[in-house]
């Protein structure tokens, strides 16, 4: 009998890496917008590299009595009043996202998700606050645990800033394209997988 686990069970002691990119309307996350949620799942190929998987993104319509920051607005250009975001409710985002980790978490055989993001406190911080703002029980994510990084990316690259390390890693990353979670969580993902796969290349990988 073939074991149903995927490869990347194993890596994780059971946990699957996702992705997580967040836009939001200000830095605090019992008052402040989510405008845009991205989630990218980490697979691994048959050579056993972490490879990225499919996105799910959506915009985000703000939560009754958000506050939005002008400042945030005019760093990220994101316009929530625009018809053409084609935003839909935070819970039907977040339902949506987590659905799909649920999805993939199952389909690899893991135990659960683990969040994966850059200056990951702030992400986790926002996904958990909407979730129970939505009062939605099925959580697929490790309630504290997360791989940031903006840390690996230091240790890896000595750099902190995403662009800054995607351009020492080899990984093409547009200005221009920054600062939309479905940009940025694909680049994080990218940065992810080039560091993971580096310290198995290394050696740095522990045989057990």
């Amino acid at each position: 009998m073939t074991d149903p686990k995927r490869p990347i069970a194993f890596r994780f002691r059971g946990y699957l890496p996702v992705v997580i990119d967040l836009e939001t309307g200000g830095f605090n996350s019992a008052t402040d917008a989510l405008l845009e949620i991205a989630a990218t799942i980490i697979d691994m190929n048959d050579e056993g590299q972490l490879v990225r998987g499919e996105t799910i993104f959506h915009n985000v319509e703000p939560f009754k009595g958000a506050n939005i920051e002008q400042a945030s607005l005019d760093f990220t250009g994101i316009d929530p009043d625009n018809p053409l975001r084609m935003a839909i409710p935070e819970k039907d985002a977040l339902m949506d996202v987590f659905q799909g980790v649920r999805r993939a978490v199952r389909e690899t055989g893991c135990q659960r998700a683990i969040l994966v993001a850059h200056n990951a406190a702030f992400d986790q911080g926002f996904l958990n606050r909407a979730s129970d703002r939505c009062n939605i029980k099925r959580n697929p994510f490790h309630p504290f645990s997360s791989f940031d990084t903006a840390t690996l990316c230091g240790l890896a690259y000595r750099q902190t800033v995403l662009a800054r390390a995607c351009e020492v890693a080899g990984i093409s990353f547009d200005a221009d394209e920054a600062h939309s979670a479905l940009y940025d969580c694909e680049k994080t993902a990218d940065i992810f997988c080039s560091i993971v796969n580096k310290w198995k290349e290394l050696g740095g990988l522990m045989q057990h």
